[in-house]
């Protein structure tokens, strides 16, 4: 299978094409990951190539948690995009002190519930078009 590049929905995690392709890299691994900045210590998601706060471009990876908790979400039955099944949840998790914007992967939305308790799930996408896996931030109830 071929495409246009410029079709291509999925980020590119390759470190020709990414300055945080190590988040990529441990996603792939099943880790969750994120940056701290090494000049004022502030935690960030998502990962960031420099601080919002100090503008140091220097960082270190850090491990967040496997578990988070729902904040938020909204189920989405149609136009469900290419790789995944409808229908399909969409949800802020709370992690570690931080909010990410993630699918939560269930055939049961109802049984979701704002304060439920959810774990890291990462998804293997589409490979790039180099044919190398892609993986992105998922979550499943607990």
């Amino acid at each position: 299978m071929s495409y246009f590049r410029a079709l291509d929905p999925l980020p590119l995690q390759s470190a020709e094409h990414s300055k945080l392709h190590e988040f990529y890299a441990r996603l792939a691994e099943g880790r969750l990951t994120t940056t701290r900045c090494r000049g004022c210590g502030r935690l960030d998601w998502p990962p960031r190539a420099f601080c919002p706060e100090c503008a140091s471009d220097a960082f270190d990876w850090v491990d967040l948690p496997s578990d988070g908790t729902v904040h938020g979400f909204t189920v989405q039955e149609t136009g469900v995009p290419a790789g995944f099944t409808g229908p399909l949840v969409f949800a802020i998790v709370k992690v570690g002190g931080l909010r990410i914007f993630a699918p939560i992967l269930t055939r049961e939305p109802a049984a979701l519930a704002v304060g439920g308790r959810v774990r890291f799930a990462p998804v293997r996408v589409a490979d790039d078009p180099k044919g190398a896996p892609r993986h992105l931030v998922a979550f499943e109830p607990a």
